[in-house]
């Protein structure tokens, strides 16, 4: 079982230097948990190549099509973001240290994790990371060792 934020779910679709890890790393887990945030966001990031063109509007399509029916085929195992997320998210920055920055969505996706009882989150995100370790779980990426 695994987690993954926004950072590492896009991967599996956008074509990056670490695609074929984050691929492979993925299909090789028997659960993929992920927060109900990533609907949004993963459409924010496939919008973003469309307007920037690096996709095409038929690229763009069929991103959106693979999502769905990986969507549909049971293939994420949804978190909802409900107000008990909501509220554990806003009360981390209350103890927050103030050398770590942390963005609110960022913030609901590490919450999701802790809240499900993951002790890992699978993430490229830079500041995610540092927050992670902040908040007591471990952030890993496609080729790191935790395991």
């Amino acid at each position: 079982m695994i987690f993954c934020d926004t950072s590492a779910l896009a991967k599996f679709y956008v074509q990056e230097l670490e695609t074929a890890d984050v691929r492979k790393r993925i299909e090789e887990e028997d659960v993929v948990c992920v927060s109900e945030l990533v609907r949004v966001e993963l459409m924010a990031v496939f919008h973003r190549r469309l307007r920037e063109a690096k996709w095409s509007p038929e690229v763009f399509q069929a991103a959106i099509q693979q999502f769905l029916q990986d969507d549909i085929g049971g293939y994420w195992t949804w978190h909802p973001l409900d107000g008990q997320t909501i509220e554990a998210a806003s009360k981390v920055f209350v103890t927050l240290p103030t050398s770590v920055f942390l963005r609110s969505a960022d913030c609901i996706h590490l919450v999701t994790a802790m809240l499900h009882n993951h002790a890992e989150v699978f993430t490229y995100d830079t500041h995610q990371t540092t927050a992670a370790v902040a908040l007591g779980l471990i952030p890993v990426t496609a080729t790191s060792t935790s395991r």
